[in-house]
C-alpha cells in the first residue's frame, strides 16, 4: 500500500528528518523532488494515469501549465504555492488563479523557496 509523504517523514528520525527537509531546499528538478520523495517514474505514472514515458518528457520539459505543475506535485503529497515578490513589499501567496480572493499575505519573516 502506497504511503503519504507526511506519514514518511513523520516516521523518521527526528535527525533524517532534518536532513530530508534540508536537501528539499537544494532541489533543482522535478526528477531531484520525485526520486527526494521516493517515487518511481513508474509509480508516478500510474497515480497521473499516463504512460512512465509521459513522465520522463514532463520531468524534461522547462515550460508547463501550473495546474500540470500543482497536479504532478500533489501526486506526490505535497502542495505547490506560487508566490509573487516585488521590492519593499513582502510576499504574496496567489492560491487560485482567477479568483478574485485569492491572495493571501505571507510574513515577511519567512522566505519562500523555488523549485
Amino acid at each position: 500500500m502506497a504511503r503519504n509523504l507526511d506519514d514518511l517523514m513523520a516516521s523518521l528520525p527526528d535527525e533524517r528528518r532534518r536532513r530530508v527537509e534540508v536537501r528539499a531546499l537544494e532541489l533543482a528538478t522535478l526528477r531531484d523532488l520525485r526520486e527526494a520523495t521516493q517515487h518511481t517514474q513508474k509509480q508516478m505514472a500510474a497515480v497521473l494515469g499516463v504512460g512512465q514515458d509521459s513522465i520522463s518528457r514532463l520531468e524534461k520539459r522547462s515550460d508547463m501549465l501550473l495546474s500540470t505543475l500543482r497536479h504532478y506535485v500533489e501526486s506526490m503529497g505535497g502542495e505547490l504555492n506560487l508566490v509573487v515578490q516585488f521590492p519593499d513589499r513582502p510576499p504574496v501567496v496567489i492560491e487560485h488563479l482567477g479568483v478574485e480572493t485569492s491572495v493571501r499575505r505571507v510574513p515577511r519573516r519567512s522566505t519562500p523557496v523555488s523549485v
